[in-house]
């Protein structure tokens, strides 16, 4: 119940609205493929201009969101999300459809910078990232059940974004307004803090999301024409694969900060490389089947450490913003270089190209996360030598949070004071309390 009152929803959906895109690559590329006269490299390139549009809309507005207010922003994503994507839905005229589509992927993108800054500033932003990743999960795993049974048509999953986006709106009313020019404001467009690890998870998260997308984009063709299912079963796989996810997610979310972010980062890189060349190289229904669902078992588990550990450079939110536009770079670029790897390679040599360069960019990741993230605390915990965290008292006392140090602050270091003892007391110094009366000084008279 503690959850349910202090997890953001109104986020938690405009989240779910920015983030559909990237989960409904595959059937957004591969029904672009066989829905209109494309080839799959330019399906492949209309879905990395999409995300490339989503990534410049965080570039361009990372330091903006509370200036211009997350409300107005939000509605201002998800009302060129829903233009944009209903356009391309409804057309086959392929100039139209790209450009409502990289319309919609600027949306999807101010609509995620609100979400990522937002969260950023939460109390707990694993806990609304996890949320949000819950949510997009389950509701991409319900369109990849849904519409293959609705037909072949090139604008299905372009519609089910365009009604996710208009579903959210009314939501938007509980976020705030712009804050204009004050000292709040004025703040948020300061100096990044952290800039060098900061830089870092930007640049290796980029490769990280380009490793996972370039086998995302061409998942559906493996499926169909390396491992043989057809397409009610690929979504059935995608669906499973999914919900996995889910419980990756719900994972994520019940073990918290407990084992640190390094090794959430580091192993669950090594582990998702693995899946990839199981995945990619797969020629038999079961082996893709495995693959994908271990893969996507761990993926959105590693996601939300990474958003995590990003939201802790920055309590505004810009760095949360900058990285995850950066991995939207990645995920742009994902279908084109799968498509590209994949023709000069094969599917199983892309595989093993993707897995070697994660396994490279998990070793500076886990150095960020070591070396930003150091022990777990509670919020503002100062050991004192034999005495109790300064977060519990101050949770029983009613403390101002600016009171004490942030999530993953170092512990303050106990410092000896010597104090000279004090002088033994003369008993002759002292007498009786009360007052006393000078020698010779006269008494009281009789009445």
């Amino acid at each position: 119940m503690l959850a349910l009152r202090t997890t953001p929803w109104p986020l938690v959906a405009v989240f779910t609205a920015g983030y559909l895109p990237p989960y409904l690559l595959p059937t957004t590329v591969g029904r672009l493929d066989t829905g209109l006269p494309l080839s799959a490299t330019q399906a492949g390139a209309v879905g990395s201009a999409l995300l490339l549009s989503s990534a410049g809309a965080g570039f361009l507005l990372a330091s903006r969101v509370e200036r211009a207010g997350a409300r107005t922003l939000a509605r201002f994503g998800l009302a060129l999300a829903f233009l944009g994507y209903g356009t391309a839905s409804l057309t086959t005229a392929v100039p139209a459809v790209v450009a409502g589509a990289v319309l919609g992927g600027f949306g999807s993108g101010t609509a995620t910078t609100v979400a990522a800054t937002r969260i950023a500033a939460e109390r707990d932003p694993h806990r609304a990232s996890t949320a949000g990743l819950l949510s997009v999960s389950a509701l991409a795993g319900a369109v990849y059940l849904t519409v293959p049974h609705l037909g072949r048509s090139h604008g299905l999953p372009l519609a089910a974004i365009a009604l996710t986006a208009l579903a959210v709106w009314p939501l938007t009313v509980r976020l705030p307004a712009g804050t204009g020019t004050s000292p709040a404001a004025r703040t948020a467009s300061g100096p990044l803090p952290h800039r060098r690890p900061g830089l870092v998870l930007a640049v290796t998260v980029l490769c990280w999301s380009l490793a996972q997308n370039s086998l995302w984009g061409v998942s559906g063709r493996i499926g169909l024409t390396q491992a043989g299912l057809g397409d009610a079963a690929l979504g059935l796989v995608f669906a499973v694969a999914l919900g996995a996810g889910l419980m990756g997610v719900l994972a994520a979310g019940a073990l918290g900060p407990r084992l640190g972010r390094a090794m959430p980062v580091g192993a669950g890189t090594a582990l998702i490389a693995g899946c990839i060349v199981v995945s990619a190289s797969a020629t038999t229904p079961t082996a893709f089947a495995t693959g994908e669902i271990a893969w996507n078992t761990l993926y959105p588990v590693v996601l939300s450490y990474l958003i995590g550990l990003a939201a802790s450079l920055d309590a505004r939110g810009r760095w949360a913003v900058l990285v995850g536009s950066a991995s939207s770079l990645g995920t742009a670029a994902g279908p084109l270089a799968g498509s590209v790897l994949s023709a000069q390679a094969g599917y199983a040599g892309m595989g093993l190209v993707l897995a070697g360069g994660l396994l490279l960019v998990a070793v500076p990741m886990t150095a960020v996360a070591l070396h930003t993230g150091g022990r777990p605390l509670l919020p503002g915990t100062i050991r004192r030598r034999g005495g109790t965290p300064a977060a519990l008292v101050a949770a029983a006392t009613g403390t101002p949070s600016g009171a004490v140090p942030e999530v993953g602050a170092a512990e303050q270091p106990v410092v000896e004071i010597d104090v000279d003892a004090p002088a033994p007391a003369v008993r002759g110094a002292y007498d009786t309390a009360g007052p006393r009366q000078a020698a010779g000084a006269p008494g009281p008279g009789p009445g």
